[in-house]
């Protein structure tokens, strides 16, 4: 079984896992009301999608 000649150090570990982090949701202002939504869907404040009212 292969065995690293070296110890891998804290900068080439923390290197390797820079990708792996949460990230932040993509979040536009709403153009019916001006509320902060999640880009492509629907507002949950004013209920408008594009342009349009689709929550009844």
């Amino acid at each position: 079984m292969a065995v690293p000649f070296r110890k891998t150090s804290k900068t080439k570990k923390r290197m390797r896992r820079t990708h792996i982090k949460l990230r932040v949701p993509g979040m536009v202002e709403c153009p019916e009301c001006g509320e902060m939504k999640l880009s492509h869907r629907v507002c949950k404040s004013c209920g408008t999608y594009k342009g349009r009212d689709v929550a009844k």
